[in-house]
């Protein structure tokens, strides 16, 4: 772990914490870009979810909120190791502090009680009163890309930065774990956003499948706006009855091989 002394290694953290995350959204946001859209794009072109052009500028607009959104994501990380170094938070250092099987289990603990809070926010963000002022900055790439990932208005960001720093006050996480959730909601992210499926056909009806989230159903959120509010798996919508009724249509659509014929 990071320790902060002084002035110094706090302006060498935050920089440091800032290229990292930054920097993982823009290395993961290339890569998908790259494979889905260049190398493999005759493959994958049938599989586009939303037809509908990108307006101009918007991958720049994107990547503009994006920093934005990494500089409060750095902030609130900042934050989260004073309080560690002060002994507010578990996070912990040795890996046999707990047992073996605790370490899986705090990671899908975590990203459980994520989804929850994020399922039930999204839904909030999206009340007529609350959504000009918060989340139509996300909502303004009606068709997405990898870069649509992190570009959310600075409201939005921090109100999504702040849960999973809050667990670490109350739930026991090695420092890696903490780092590998970062990665699966950055990877997620990445996924959901890229408006290329990526699943393979009836994906959305095998046994993991079904739960999880990917470029149809998030895609349809971008264009239907009352459905799909998930972040990375699909049962808070099938509990709550949100799904869209289009998307195992969708996503049947886009994944045959009849669509890429007729591509």
């Amino acid at each position: 772990m990071i320790h902060i002394t002084g002035p110094a290694t706090f302006w060498l953290t935050a920089i440091l914490f800032f290229i990292a995350i930054f920097g993982r959204y823009v290395l993961f946001s290339i890569a998908f870009w790259w494979v889905f859209k260049v190398s493999m794009k005759d493959q994958f072109a049938h599989r586009e979810v939303q037809l509908r052009p990108r307006k101009a500028g918007q991958d720049w607009r994107e990547i503009g909120w994006s920093a934005v959104t990494s500089l409060i994501f750095t902030l609130i990380g900042l934050g989260v190791i004073l309080t560690y170094q002060n002994g507010f938070t578990q996070i912990y250092t040795d890996i046999h502090a707990h047992s073996v099987l605790w370490y899986p289990m705090s990671i899908l603990l975590v990203l459980f009680i994520h989804e929850t809070y994020y399922y039930w926010l999204h839904r909030w963000m999206h009340r007529p009163g609350i959504y000009r002022w918060v989340h139509k900055t996300h909502h303004d790439s009606i068709t997405t890309s990898p870069w649509t990932a992190f570009s959310f208005h600075p409201l939005e960001s921090t109100l999504q930065a702040i849960i999973i720093p809050a667990l670490t006050f109350v739930i026991p996480l090695h420092f890696t774990a903490v780092g590998l959730i970062l990665i699966i909601m950055t990877l997620s992210s990445a996924v959901n956003h890229l408006n290329t499926e990526i699943y393979p056909k009836n994906f959305d009806h095998h046994w993991l499948g079904r739960w999880l989230i990917g470029a149809t159903h998030h895609s349809l959120h971008h264009t239907q706006f009352r459905f799909n509010y998930g972040l990375y798996f699909t049962f808070w919508d099938k509990w709550m009855k949100t799904e869209s009724p289009d998307f195992h249509r969708t996503f049947g659509e886009k994944t045959s091989n009849s669509a890429r014929r007729e591509k």
